[in-house]
């Protein structure tokens, strides 16, 4: 008789054998790289491109979501910064100490999003110094995309490498 699956065989936290888990990598990268400090890369290319009013819109909704980063950052920094340690450190601890596979793969994920986070800030602070329009703005927005995907690029390289090497040190020790 066919039994039901139960909730963990059908999550099965095995991250790198599971295609969830590389969809997410896929998708989480593929968002980080389209929307520059919340602003949809788009909206950049029209304003090169057009100039005029798709221009006052990229500045307007730059500055609103610049704005808002440097607001949290400076009333809540310190404490996210130490919750994001907390966590990573956790799932260091976890994944590669009682060699947790999803632990693991949350701290392949977020590690390399905590670095295009503390690029985020530094860019949200450049542009509220003085890069906020023209030019400037084009070129820091898109100096900072160029940079996440080049983070993005590494951080998928070396999840994969490490997730391959997961599924062959199990597939050859436990057969």
């Amino acid at each position: 008789m066919h039994q039901p699956l139960s909730l963990f065989q059908l999550l099965d936290l095995r991250s790198f054998s599971n295609l969830w888990f590389w969809i997410v990598l896929a998708v989480t990268w593929s968002m980080a790289s389209h929307w520059v400090l919340g602003v949809p890369y788009d909206m950049v290319l029209r304003a090169r491109r057009m100039g005029g009013k798709a221009q006052q819109d990229l500045e307007e909704i730059t500055r609103i979501n610049v704005d808002r980063r440097l607001y949290i950052a400076d009333r809540a920094g310190p404490w996210l910064v130490a919750a994001l340690f907390f966590i990573l450190s956790t799932c260091v601890f976890m994944g590669f100490w009682y060699d947790n596979e999803f632990s693991q793969a949350i701290f392949l994920l977020f590690t390399p999003l905590s670095l295009v986070w503390w690029l985020s800030m530094a860019s949200a602070r450049r542009i509220a110094a003085g890069e906020g329009q023209g030019d400037a703005l084009h070129r820091r927005l898109y100096v900072h995309r160029f940079t996440t995907q080049v983070i993005g690029l590494a951080a998928i390289f070396v999840t994969a490498l490490w997730g391959m090497y997961q599924n062959l040190r199990l597939a050859i020790f436990h057969h």
